[in-house]
């Protein structure tokens, strides 16, 4: 369950590197406490560059970032407990195994020994028949699921997925999000990137879009897809017709190329239209057999906005 309470606030956080590259411009965004928030962008649009700010892995110098109240330049070492960071890129090439690796990222963050949670982590992941395993052994799949589990390892509050599921098969990627799932009802905040927009459809309570470096726009997913999406309405007709009337032509409408359906599209929270566009077709004795609705995905929502944004 999501709370009104922000567990991260960011206000005016920008990002310019030494060769005059303004990777973040001006960021303003609140996190609220439970909630899996999805941030979508192309590459290169500040997402990591984002997430490593607020982790503390990249200097603040324009700007700043709190997480529970404490700022994460001033009170460091407490709001780094406090967040799990999954980076994007797989970094664990070693000989240490899987068990010894995860266990030595809890006591990285002085927690004391737990091996029953770590036990219920490694489960969760499908790590446990793997937990004597060396990491160098592990395919790359497994190798991030570790990545995951040495982030939850010292039981942070705040989860940063940073494309988690890139280059992993479609049935470990389902079994990943249930564990993203379970870590929400359980308390824990969840933001992550993915290129994999259908996954922040199905998944996130919101949804930001970050591109050039500027947020474009926060809004609850249902809410963007109501404000932003589009519907389409496929009118299969039951004769030909070799032109659209001129009665019709002040609808959104398209003939096909082979004359025997039209297409209707409309904003999804506009359907007052459609009755009107079923009475005129009445009213010009066209008659139809049958009628499909298709409603934009998240993803068409996401290249749309991000095609505005650029021109």
């Amino acid at each position: 369950m999501t709370s009104s309470e922000n567990i991260i606030q960011i206000k005016n956080l920008s990002k310019r590197y030494q060769d005059g590259f303004k990777a973040l411009k001006s960021v303003n965004l609140n996190i609220k406490k439970g909630e899996i928030f999805a941030l979508l962008g192309p590459n290169g649009a500040g997402k990591t560059t984002l997430i490593n700010m607020i982790c503390g892995i990249v200097n603040i110098r324009e700007g700043a970032v709190s997480i529970s109240g404490n700022d994460v330049v001033n009170d460091y070492r407490l709001t780094r407990k406090l967040v799990g960071l999954v980076p994007q890129e797989l970094t664990s090439e070693t000989f240490e195994t899987v068990l010894g690796t995860v266990n030595f990222s809890r006591g990285l963050f002085g927690k004391k020994e737990n091996n029953k949670y770590i036990e219920k982590i490694l489960k969760s992941l499908s790590l446990w028949e793997k937990r004597n395993s060396s990491i160098l052994t592990l395919s790359g799949g497994m190798k991030r699921r570790v990545l995951i589990a040495k982030a939850l390892a010292h039981e942070p509050k705040i989860i940063f997925l940073d494309e988690p599921t890139a280059g992993v098969d479609v049935e470990l990627r389902q079994e990943m999000w249930e564990v993203v799932k379970q870590l929400r009802d359980s308390g824990v905040t969840i933001i992550l990137t993915t290129h994999y927009i259908e996954e922040a459809q199905q998944i996130a309570d919101r949804v930001g879009v970050i591109n050039h470096g500027e947020l474009i726009l926060v809004r609850e997913k249902e809410s963007l897809m109501k404000e932003l999406g589009k519907k389409q309405i496929k009118i299969s007709l039951s004769d030909n017709m070799k032109r659209i009337p001129d009665e019709l032509k002040k609808y959104q409408i398209t003939l096909d190329n082979n004359h025997n359906y039209l297409t209707y599209t409309h904003e999804s929270s506009n359907s007052h239209g459609i009755s009107l566009l079923l009475k005129e077709l009445s009213h010009l004795n066209i008659e139809f057999s049958d009628i499909e609705t298709k409603e934009s995905s998240l993803e068409e929502i996401f290249v749309d906005l991000v095609r505005r944004e650029s021109q």
